[in-house]
């Protein structure tokens, strides 16, 4: 959906898809289109600079976590005048597994994450242009990270 100018459905829905695409471990040159050349992604893991930063985070998650589920609790956009830059408050609950070898068995992780975007308006559709997670909070019963 072309976006000269940022709405609030259109980047609800633009969160949405970008869990789909997390969820599905589609192709990082498919997820790069969601974002911008010069995104700062800051996880609690570390601070990931641009597209190279990262496709190193995503190459690592996509190794480690399986059968993820990113369900979207929470769009808050605040929209600037012109229509061409938004702060948005994701509130996202993800839940996935993991293995460590030699483990018997795979472990399940449940995290509510809060999140603050940057978000910008491009002929394609919305962009992230800065992604942090304020909050991680497990879920009774999940494993650490």
């Amino acid at each position: 959906m072309p976006a000269e100018r940022l709405t609030e459905d259109a980047i609800r829905s633009f969160a949405e898809q970008w869990y789909v695409a997390l969820d599905r471990h589609i192709p990082l040159d498919q997820v790069l289109a969601f974002i911008t050349e010069d995104l700062a992604f800051e996880v609690p893991e570390d601070t990931f600079l641009g597209h190279e930063g990262f496709g190193r985070w995503y190459a690592a998650v996509t190794a480690r976590f399986f059968d993820e589920v990113h369900t979207v609790t929470k769009v808050e956009p605040v929209i600037e005048a012109d229509g061409k830059r938004a702060t948005v408050r994701v509130l996202v609950n993800w839940q996935a597994k993991i293995w460590d070898p030699p483990a018997a068995r795979s472990e399940w992780l449940g995290f509510d994450a809060d999140q603050t975007w940057t978000v910008v308006a491009g002929p394609a559709g919305p962009r992230i242009a800065a992604y942090a997670v304020n909050d991680l909070a497990p879920m009774p019963g999940s494993g650490s990270l």
